[in-house]
């Protein structure tokens, strides 16, 4: 039985109930109704380049491989060998034709098709159709801007639909110059103790917690950023679907001279690729909804929040930057994010042991009854048209908080039976 959810989530009046955090009935009923629903994030097009490189990500707790096959195809299965349930493919990024699952030898091509059997006629005479017997296809696949994403519903919209007034955004993170971005290779994981919406609820919207939570690492000179007058986000946007955005001025840039130097260089062509709305904002936090962020600033990164669990969250990161930004900057960058976002950065540390408590101290009879907060700035939010999207005046405030809990309650109440499909397309 599905739990009411909005007995719990009170958007319009910025009231949200602890046991969202906790509750291991909703964490089920989020991940057969949200997240096998939702396009998920899985990886990036510089990630697998040419046919025959794969990637291995998660919807939730699915295991997944992302494999560009021999005609140069993007698609996705289920990480799953289709005999016993094995996890076929145990390597985050390689390359190759074909895999083989490492238990009884089922070997698949790269288009998700039952290949090999070893002994098959002995074992089962005339009695297996391999053509039954494929990877489970993502039903529906697509990029945008570099950015794969997939879902396990094929009755979901577009991408491009489901992204909506966020893709401007994305261009001008991922598609600022020619060449877009790159990623470098390899990842970082980790986990923390805390439910993955208090991860994607900061990354959302709260531009409080920055100026206290992150001070003592902004003063001391270990974030790339240093703390100055009226030091907070000018910019919240909501588009839709749960997506969020915060953004800084359009010349607040870097505290790094190399980088402000690479920026402003390159501006008057940055402009012509996404317009005049670039002189009026910086994006610097983005959030596709479910879990799904990524940072852009002089530390660049971008990360998916994996649930695992209702008070667990395993925690994905990657470094991207320009592809046609000289290798220094590169270096700049890279060491930057390192520094505040990597696992052991300063920012990263911050953000945890804060985010750890919410969910650890939600365990507690009395405390999991109560409601949250959500009310800075409610009843100012209105539509930008030269932004495009929902803001609000307010330099700190709560809009996209409520609005990404808002979607997350409006999803949690699908009703329609999802069907996975056991087919190469």
């Amino acid at each position: 039985m599905n739990i009411d959810i909005n007995t719990l989530v009170d958007a319009d009046r910025g009231f949200v109930g602890r046991s969202i955090y906790i509750d291991p009935q909703i964490y089920e009923q989020e991940c057969r109704m949200l997240f096998a629903r939702s396009w998920m994030y899985l990886c990036h097009e510089s990630q697998i380049p040419q046919p025959g490189d794969f990637c291995t990500a998660y919807i939730a707790e699915d295991p997944v491989i992302v494999w560009r096959d021999t005609s140069g195809k993007v698609r996705a299965f289920l990480n799953v060998c289709r005999h016993r349930g094995n996890r076929l493919c145990r390597a985050d990024i390689g390359n190759a034709i074909s895999l083989t699952c490492a238990y009884h030898g089922w070997t698949y091509s790269s288009d998700g098709k039952l290949k090999g059997v070893p002994r098959q006629e002995a074992a089962y005479g005339s009695g297996l159709d391999r053509e039954r017997w494929p990877l489970t296809a993502v039903a529906q696949v697509d990029s945008y801007k570099g950015l794969i994403f997939g879902s396990f519903d094929d009755s979901a919209p577009p991408l491009r639909e489901y992204l909506g007034g966020l893709t401007w955004y994305l261009d001008a993170i991922f598609d600022r110059r020619e060449g877009g971005v790159e990623v470098f290779p390899g990842v970082h994981k980790w986990i923390v103790p805390c439910n993955w919406k208090v991860a994607a609820e900061n990354f959302s919207g709260d531009s409080y917690h920055g100026p206290w939570a992150h001070r003592s690492a902004m003063s001391a000179g270990f974030s790339a950023r240093r703390p100055r007058p009226g030091d907070v986000n000018r910019f919240h946007l909501h588009f839709g679907n749960g997506h969020c955005v915060m953004a800084r001025q359009a010349d607040d840039t870097s505290d790094v001279p190399a980088v402000v130097a690479y920026e402003q260089e390159g501006r008057p062509r940055v402009r012509e690729r996404l317009g005049p709305r670039i002189d009026l904002l910086r994006p610097s936090v983005a959030t596709v909804f479910p879990n799904f962020a990524v940072v852009r600033g002089t530390a660049n990164s971008m990360r998916v929040w994996h649930p695992r669990g209702p008070d667990k969250t395993e925690i994905w990161s990657w470094v991207f930057v320009d592809k046609e930004a000289p290798a220094p900057i590169k270096e700049l960058v890279r060491l930057a994010s390192l520094r505040s976002f990597g696992p052991a950065g300063t920012f990263e540390q911050d953000d945890i042991d804060n985010w750890q408590e919410c969910t650890q101290t939600a365990r507690g009879v009395i405390s999991r009854g109560l409601e949250l907060n959500l009310q800075m700035g409610l009843g100012q939010e209105r539509f930008d048209q030269e932004l495009g999207g929902w803001t609000t005046d307010f330099c700190t405030s709560e809009s996209n908080q409520r609005h990404f809990y808002r979607h997350w309650a409006t999803r949690m109440e699908i009703k329609k039976e999802l069907k996975l499909r056991a087919m190469a397309q």
